[in-house]
């Protein structure tokens, strides 16, 4: 894979993440160290009331505390604000995400063939591992998100990611919780940038608990696709 020495960044948000987000941190590193990149991993954390803080510290990367809890869309924007790359990488700390998968999300983008790539939990993908109701949740604002927008897409919700920092620049984000996924596809597929999905393997998480609630973040995810779409 052509690096051409490029910086890449990886945003790592984190809430009450203690028993996954070392690992995911550590295999991060190493798989960062063999793609030939730059690189820097910047992990936000929204004020973990465990000892996820303390855990990230110990794997020698960039670590952020915000002041009170605020969402994942806080976490994220903050990250980003710290971000020096020329690729800009998201990946979740609950373990559902392989790290070892990143080169996938990297290659289209490295290659120059696309501006964002997610990494798509349905494209290939066993069935099983997602909830049902997440998995419906999801296929509604996929096909809002391609209404609008003329883009079709198989996971907009997907939390990995992978784009480069013409496509964050672009963007005034606004969104303080799980509804900053869309916020960026809509922005992204709006100003016509190319999107892409690579498969990958999802996992559902084995410890701890997901914060989002199906039905009032659902809600506020619909809303932010419309809203975004709207206002630009």
């Amino acid at each position: 894979m052509r690096t051409d020495g490029k910086l890449l960044s990886v945003v790592v948000p984190v809430f009450n993440e203690e028993p996954t987000v070392g690992g995911v941190v550590n295999r991060l590193k190493r798989v960062l160290g063999e793609t030939g990149f730059r690189y820097e991993v910047i992990v936000v954390d929204d004020c973990s009331r465990d000892c996820s803080l303390e855990v990230a510290r110990k794997e020698g990367v960039d670590v952020y505390r915000l002041g009170q809890h605020m969402g994942k869309g806080f976490a994220l924007r903050a990250g980003f604000a710290k971000a020096k790359g020329d690729l800009i990488a998201t990946i979740d700390s609950d373990g559902s995400h392989l790290p070892e998968e990143l080169p996938l999300l990297l290659l289209a983008v490295a290659q120059g063939k696309a501006d964002l790539v997610i990494g798509s939990r349905f494209l290939n993908q066993r069935e099983g591992t997602t909830k049902r109701i997440n998995k419906a949740g999801n296929t509604i604002f996929n096909r809002l998100i391609e209404f609008l927008t003329r883009s079709p897409i198989s996971d907009s919700q997907s939390g990995y990611r992978v784009m480069t920092r013409q496509v964050l620049a672009s963007m005034k984000l606004r969104s303080g919780t799980y509804e900053i996924e869309s916020e960026m596809l809509v922005k992204t597929a709006r100003k016509r940038f190319r999107v892409a999905e690579v498969p990958i393997s999802f996992e559902q998480r084995t410890c701890g608990r997901s914060g989002i609630d199906p039905f009032r973040d659902g809600f506020k995810i619909l809303v932010s696709i419309v809203s975004t779409f709207v206002r630009g």
